[in-house]
């Protein structure tokens, strides 16, 4: 039977959800009122919005009806790193959609951008409140710093994948195995992330965390590769046109080839964390 908890409307936690649900559907309504765009940025910023804005009313709606209590998994994990991934999203969403599409007379467009800061503002809120518990506990493995390294490696991937274009990579073998790094790499991160959270750790006749340990190593070395072939094949003779306006290809280059830098020092230093927390920690 369904019981409802208006307690949980009514917490801070509750209210900062509320008002992050209706900012991101107010966001996603001035967009979608300006009409559509032909780029992928664009369509970056609007999958954002419906997804912060569905899974946070999604949230509330399991809270509220007490269904969350009885899921087989941590549900105050998924909701801390759900808001630290929407923190995520809606920075890059913050910065992209204002840069690239707004102008000192879209006053629609100026309000999209003021209401997804707001919304911002909000999902930090809440990952400050439901990450500074008392003694710092924490509930899972996504709430742990291995866990939102492996969250902030799938979302920069996913800015990365945003960026590319057939004809980015298409003439070239380096370039090619650069996009299947990405896509290898990403794979890899969300198994890990599936596997742990959903404790499926539990039917490996194994110890996981060395496997996990090996994919982190390989990763890193898989992005190290990509972050010296990225660059020096893409912009070998390709200097920046002169034409070159806010949705230029030759941008999204840069912006690949940034996400890659990043992506390469977060695989790094998870690397390096896990390592340690494997052979070292766990030893004492």
């Amino acid at each position: 039977m369904i019981h409802v908890d208006f307690h949980s409307l009514t917490r801070p936690v509750g209210i900062m959800r509320m008002a992050a649900a209706v900012l991101t559907c107010v966001t996603f309504i001035l967009v979608a009122t300006v009409g559509h765009v032909p780029s992928p940025y664009w369509t970056w910023c609007m999958f954002a919005w419906c997804f912060c804005c569905f899974f946070t009313l999604l949230i509330v709606v399991l809270e509220f009806t007490a269904v969350a209590s009885r899921l087989p998994f941590a549900w105050d994990d998924f909701t801390a790193a759900f808001a630290v991934l929407a923190c995520l999203m809606l920075l890059a969403t913050s910065v992209i959609y204002p840069t690239l599409f707004a102008c000192g007379s879209c006053g629609r467009q100026i309000g999209a951008a003021v209401a997804s800061w707001l919304c911002l503002g909000a999902y930090a809120a809440e990952v400050a409140v439901t990450r500074l518990r008392p003694g710092g506990q924490t509930s899972g493995f996504l709430s742990t710093p291995p866990g939102l390294m492996k969250m902030l490696e799938a979302f920069l991937a996913c800015l990365v994948f945003t960026s590319l274009e057939a004809g980015h990579y298409g003439a070239s073998p380096q370039l090619r195995w650069c996009v299947a790094v990405y896509s290898l790499c990403f794979v890899f991160a969300m198994v890990v992330i599936l596997v742990t959270t959903g404790k499926l750790t539990l039917f490996f006749p194994f110890s996981f965390e060395p496997v996990a340990v090996a994919c982190n190593v390989v990763s890193a070395l898989m992005y190290m590769t990509a972050m010296v072939m990225w660059p020096l094949e893409s912009f070998r003779n390709n200097k920046r046109p002169d034409d070159c306006g806010h949705h230029c290809g030759w941008d999204k280059l840069v912006v690949v080839t940034f996400m890659t830098i990043l992506n390469f020092i977060v695989y790094t230093m998870d690397s390096i964390y896990s390592v340690y927390l494997v052979f070292f920690a766990n030893n004492h």
